[in-house]
């Protein structure tokens, strides 16, 4: 099925989706305030140099499927969707400049207040969570007269293009996120990307606002990352390129969804060492390495936040599930658990712990000896009886794996949850208040 299409913004996003969608067999009229580029375009050319644009736009001028103007009414009263592409610079400050995706969205509302027929409005600009549904459908409504849901639609459908294989990257997506307030919204855009060869997600539009930032910040981090560990080698004498190659061919963890969900702060006997190690050994080199040097203090906030999720309860009396650094065993060495324990002690709270894999008994070596240098005391608060820890409790922190059912029938309806480890929902118990600190 064919639709006809508005397209605002004819920059690198909306020119290389205007040809894309021509291209796919659908009528795109682009919608821009640039004479220049709407000339182009208009006249079979492309506004941009970007890989096989310039044959897509002349393709699809040559078969009257791709046309562009700079009347925006005229282009949504002929048209059954409305995609809006335009800029979001930023400001100095760094905030976003949305004054292009408010003008457009007050334009296509004053085109929507001379027609009849439902009419559905996709946002493709990279905004933050909440803009669409905060600053979009309202300018849209002002304009219009019109509601959001009866009238119209509008849903968030983010781009993940890259420059130089943009036209690639529009025709196979990694994947295709379709945001609405009701999934009803998602009719035409189901029917318009039905045979782009990608997993498709519909979820709220919030969530599709997000996943495009999330997107753009792990490439960050990972640009950053390659860089500052290339740099190290370097320095180090070592080969990069080796180094990068083989830690790449690992998918079980390096490259993988492996330690990507939200959960509580790291520990353990190796991470914390080895990233103080190799960051002392940058300043011992004179390299400054802002990313690598930020992971400790960025870990240290999370503690922190763990702390002042438990105190806001306005609770003393707490019981602690987990004491270790990962379930299932018994080092607690840099736990955070251990150092959440300490801060709350330190607050004033009564504390009793939990973890069927810990019995200080058993502890030896560097594990006892940390143990016994940070909270030496804690044997008066460790217990193997999850029973007893839990029913004078007013606040239960979750800090390993557990079982649904172990705890559920523990829980009295006054207990509050708080969940560090971002247990899967349907391991969650029921409670009457079940938070985390990071979901």
């Amino acid at each position: 099925m064919s639709f006809s299409i508005s397209l605002f913004g004819l920059g690198y996003v909306g020119s290389v989706s205007a040809a894309c969608l021509a291209h796919m067999g659908h009528r795109v009229t682009g919608v821009d305030i640039s004479k220049t580029k709407v000339e182009m375009l208009d006249s079979g050319r492309s506004p941009i140099i970007e890989a096989r644009m310039e044959e897509l736009v002349a393709e699809a001028h040559k078969s009257c499927r791709l046309h562009a103007t700079t009347d925006s009414i005229a282009a949504v009263l002929a048209s059954d969707l409305s995609f809006v592409c335009v800029g979001t610079p930023s400001l100095r400050s760094g905030k976003l400049d949305l004054s292009h995706v408010e003008h457009v969205s007050r334009e296509i509302g004053a085109a929507l207040k001379q027609k009849a027929t439902f009419h559905t409005i996709v946002l493709r600009s990279t905004v933050l969570p909440g803009t669409t549904e905060t600053l979009m459908i309202p300018a849209i409504e002002s304009a219009s007269g019109k509601r959001s849901g009866i009238d119209f639609a509008v849903c968030y459908n983010p781009e993940f293009m890259r420059e130089g294989s943009a036209v690639a990257d529009f025709l196979q997506p990694p994947y295709t996120i379709l945001g609405a307030q009701d999934p009803q919204h998602l009719a035409a855009l189901r029917q318009l990307y039905h045979d782009v060869p990608a997993a498709t997600f519909e979820t709220s539009i919030r969530v599709a606002e997000m996943v495009k930032y999330v997107s753009n910040l792990y490439h960050a981090v990972k640009v950053g990352f390659a860089n500052e560990v290339g740099t190290l080698c370097k320095h180090l004498g070592v080969e990069a390129d080796q180094v990068t190659k083989i830690f790449m061919t690992d998918t079980k963890l390096n490259i993988s969804a492996a330690y990507l969900a939200p959960g509580f702060a790291f520990g353990g006997s190796c991470l914390p060492k080895d990233l103080r190690a190799i960051t002392y050994r940058g300043k011992e080199l004179d390299l400054r390495l802002p990313l690598l040097e930020s992971l400790m203090p960025s870990n240290e906030q999370h503690v922190d936040r763990g702390v002042e999720a438990v105190l806001r309860t306005g609770k003393r009396k707490i019981a602690m599930l987990g004491l270790s650094f990962k379930a299932g065993t018994d080092d607690l060495r840099e736990s955070p658990q251990v150092q959440l324990i300490k801060r709350l002690l330190g607050e004033g709270c009564q504390v009793k712990v939990w973890d069927k894999d810990v019995s200080l008994g058993r502890l030896a070596g560097s594990n006892r000896q940390y143990i016994e240098e940070v909270i030496p005391h804690i044997g008066s608060l460790l217990s193997a009886d999850m029973p007893e820890v839990i029913r004078d409790a007013e606040v239960v922190v979750i800090g390993t794996k557990i079982e649904k059912t172990e705890l559920a029938n523990l829980l009295t309806p006054k207990q509050m949850v708080i969940d560090l480890v971002n247990l899967d929902p349907a391991r969650r118990p029921p409670a009457a208040s079940y938070d985390g600190i990071c979901w």
